[in-house]
């Protein structure tokens, strides 16, 4: 999943960085509503964590903004704890969640999990295609009976192409998920990490559509 996270906390803006990137996340931190307000026309974000005391431009008004732009990125908004009000107005600007402060790591990421099965219209953390599932909760991946050992990148590719089975996932869209702003990919790395993944669950699953992109088929 890739994550733009809007914190001007550094302690704990470097520690949800950590531990969502440790578990697998692409992470784009930053720190101010201003710098924040462009962030989503510029890339594509699969879920938004967002802080509603920033500088610059505050939470609401970016939460605001993004909404009246028809941004439809599912949004966790983080909140101090007994600010309910503030709660109430985000959720009713279009906010799809929210976790209390101080945040509990396993808490943010399995509400960010729920976003993302609302989102594509999953009931459950197993993706499935096939005889190939995924966990998400659990980043397990099997095929048939068999455990199918991944590095983090190739979960990644995996998972994005379960979302939509038998539908094509432009290479653009697998980089963006992949990589952050400080690391962009090489030339060749998605070709490379797709010859990987097509060894490890079979090459028949991982369709190449020329000048498209990839799909997964059973």
């Amino acid at each position: 999943m890739r994550i733009l996270l809007v914190e001007d906390d550094e302690i704990l803006g470097d520690g949800l960085c950590a531990g969502l990137r440790l578990d697998g996340h692409t992470v784009d931190w930053l720190t101010d509503g201003s710098t924040a307000e462009g962030a989503l026309d510029a890339d594509d974000f699969d879920s938004v964590v967002l802080d509603l005391a920033l500088p610059g431009r505050s939470g609401l008004q970016l939460l605001s903004h993004w909404r009246r732009s028809r941004r439809s990125e599912p949004v966790l908004v983080l909140t101090a704890y007994g600010s309910t009000q503030d709660c109430i107005t985000a959720l009713d600007l279009g906010a799809d969640d929210y976790v209390v402060k101080p945040v509990d790591l396993k808490e943010l990421e399995a509400r960010l999990r729920a976003l993302q099965r609302r989102a594509h219209g999953h009931t459950d953390n197993r993706l499935r295609c096939g005889e190939l599932s995924l966990e998400r909760a659990d980043k397990m991946v099997w095929s048939g009976d068999t455990v199918v050992d991944l590095s983090a990148y190739e979960f990644a590719v995996l998972e994005a192409l379960l979302e939509r089975p038998g539908r094509v996932v432009s290479r653009e869209q697998l980089e963006s998920r992949l990589y952050g702003w400080d690391e962009g990919p090489e030339s060749n790395s998605l070709h490379v990490l797709i010859h990987k993944l097509r060894s490890h669950v079979g090459a028949s699953h991982i369709e190449t559509v020329r000048g498209l992109g990839y799909r997964i088929v059973p």
